[in-house]
């Protein structure tokens, strides 16, 4: 059997990566944007696409869960040149970190300065609501307590330094600008701020894991986007994240709900337009910014 460090890609595997989308693709995307279950429609926004299969591109994992497409698309959003991964990957389907987390590298590789990131999660905060979206203003990664992390292993200097600080993952001016946007377009009634906790998945939380990650300070639990924000962090890329809250976590033995997948794609696609409204006028505003700095 390979060693981990054996089966890892290298640098020279994420370039050769990197290299061929830019090959084939005239965009040179300055933000990326990773969808959630049920949300990716983004992509639909972009203007002028260059859509390749996950399974044709050199190294990518293959998305296996429903609500996922499979496709990375190159295209203009708000006039900005933008990536979206349709579908991401997850601990769950069987592949290490290093591995769901390859997308950010080559988006690292490519020119991508801002990473916005995307969930579906379920509601731990009383006062949150089925449709709500969380602004991230903080994260748990309840897997990195049991060493589950992307950056185990040899550290690949290139990319960043070996004990990166995470005490500003997620980009506090990005965090303004997207409560200021929402109040612009009408929806601070369903926008919050909080704090979101991956779990390894797949299944759901047991009610003793909903309580005990609520007196964590938990607002929002899934399981994704932990990782992919800790590896663009190390290849120093500025950080945004929002959790579609498409569920309500159960805290009540009484209680006869369950929670299920085909639940949260049909709360994502009632709510997904305004997170889409939302994300597309965020990414204009960046490159606004951008243009003044």
């Amino acid at each position: 059997m390979a060693s981990p460090r054996e089966e890892r890609y290298t640098y020279e595997d994420c370039k050769r990566t990197a290299d061929m989308l830019l090959s084939k693709t005239k965009h040179r995307p300055r933000v990326a944007i990773i969808c959630g279950s049920g949300l990716g429609g983004l992509a639909d926004l972009l203007m002028d696409q260059v859509v390749f299969e996950y399974s044709k591109i050199p190294n990518f994992p293959k998305s296996t869960v429903l609500g996922h497409a499979g496709k990375l698309i190159f295209g203009n959003l708000s006039g900005t040149p933008t990536v979206v991964m349709q579908g991401r990957f997850h601990m769950y389907e069987g592949y290490p970190l290093w591995k769901v987390t390859f997308p950010v590298r080559i988006f690292h590789l490519i020119g991508v300065e801002t990473l916005i990131v995307t969930n579906a999660a379920g509601g731990l905060n009383p006062d949150y609501k089925v449709g709500d979206i969380m602004v991230i203003r903080d994260h748990i990664n309840m897997p990195g307590f049991a060493g589950q992390n992307p950056l185990m292993g040899p550290n690949e200097e290139r990319f960043g330094v070996r004990f990166p600080a995470m005490s500003d993952a997620y980009n506090k001016e990005l965090r303004k600008m997207a409560l200021s946007v929402g109040a612009e377009i009408g929806c601070a009634d369903i926008l919050r701020e909080g704090v979101y906790c991956a779990l390894g998945g797949p299944n759901y939380e047991t009610i003793a894991e909903c309580s005990f990650l609520q007196r964590l300070g938990v607002d929002a639990v899934g399981m994704s986007t932990v990782p992919e924000v800790i590896v663009a962090r190390h290849c120093g890329m500025r950080v945004f994240g929002f959790s579609l809250i498409t569920n309500k976590s159960v805290l009540d033995y009484e209680s006869k709900e369950k929670a299920s997948h085909a639940e949260v794609l049909e709360a994502s696609h009632h709510s997904a337009r305004t997170l889409e409204k939302l994300v597309s006028l965020m990414v204009q505003r960046i490159e606004r910014n951008n243009n003044l700095a």
